[in-house]
């Protein structure tokens, strides 16, 4: 190869890298965008209402693509871990948004941010994958930023934050069942997640509905639009540059969540809230790379509230 020719190559790569990063960023940006817009709806409107019409709405832009690659959706590796995967998905954007009705955004996400240190715990004690004392001490590290953000007290721990932690580590656990199955195309993994919270929400959502308006009808549109909008520049930013390079800038999600609670909401995080996101993401950032040199950075490629 000459020199030119490697020099473009190069550039060619740098430019693809960049372009991942700006993809991701964007990727974060909109889907904090949406689980604002998910908070500010199920301020008015049931949880089940938001996943059976933002999942609908989803559905429907899908559908393209859906047809596209419709004999894919008839050839699923693993049938039954599937339907375990949309399981958790389901529960796991409904725990994110049923705490969001009682929670600051930022406090939320704080809890969602600690599923890189829970997927290498699950890891460990799960599948049994080699965990040395470093990561180890990261994870501890980690689950002193979740406690120190959870304030633990018979006055402050609430069942709204149980939910969204529990919520975060049905995350975890998504991660790793996402991770054993890596030949499953990303549009049938996707697809199966918005179908999950339909059914979850058609069931749920009679015993709250609340009559539509127009205006709030356009809402759920846009929460499913949001949806899929981010889902695709995410998919598509993980395809331009490696995870390695994109996946730890999913941490400025707390930012967003900050500035959109305190524009939308007027919430102002706590300084237990900041301290323990700053915690929780200084260890997240060392198991990240830490599994990147394993070669396992993949596992940690989903946004929350996706």
């Amino acid at each position: 190869m000459s020199l030119l020719a490697k020099i473009s190559t190069a550039s060619d790569e740098r430019s693809a890298r960049l372009a991942g990063i700006g993809l991701m960023l964007v990727s974060v940006g909109i889907f904090a965008f949406g689980d604002t817009l998910g908070k500010f709806i199920v301020a008015t409107y049931s949880v089940g209402q938001l996943l059976l019409l933002r999942g609908a709405a989803a559905l429907i832009l899908l559908s393209p693509l859906i047809w596209r690659r419709r004999r894919e959706f008839l050839q699923l590796e693993r049938p039954r871990l599937q339907l375990f995967r949309v399981v958790l998905s389901t529960l796991e954007v409904a725990a994110f948004f049923l705490a969001t009705v009682y929670l600051p955004l930022a406090d939320v996400v704080t809890y969602y941010l600690a599923t890189p240190i829970f997927v290498t715990a699950l890891s460990a004690i799960v599948l049994r994958e080699k965990v040395g004392w470093r990561r180890w001490s990261a994870i501890l590290v980690g689950f002193c930023g979740v406690l120190i953000a959870l304030r633990p007290s018979a006055q402050t721990v609430s069942w709204p934050a149980m939910i969204a932690l529990a919520g975060s580590m049905a995350f975890a656990v998504l991660m790793l069942i996402t991770r054993s199955l890596r030949a499953t195309p990303d549009i049938v993994l996707a697809s199966a997640q918005f179908i999950g919270t339909f059914a979850f929400g058609a069931v749920l959502a009679p015993f709250g509905w609340i009559t539509l308006t127009p205006a709030g009808l356009g809402l759920f549109v846009a929460a499913g639009f949001i949806s899929v909008c981010a889902l695709l520049c995410g998919n598509r930013s993980l395809k331009l540059a490696p995870a390695s390079v994109v996946v730890p800038y999913q941490y400025s999600m707390i930012i967003w969540a900050v500035m959109f609670g305190y524009l939308v909401f007027g919430d102002v995080p706590s300084p237990a809230t900041i301290l323990g996101a700053a915690i929780i993401i200084g260890a997240g950032l060392y198991i990240f790379l830490r599994e990147r040199d394993l070669g396992r950075a993949d596992a940690m490629a989903s946004p929350p509230g996706a």
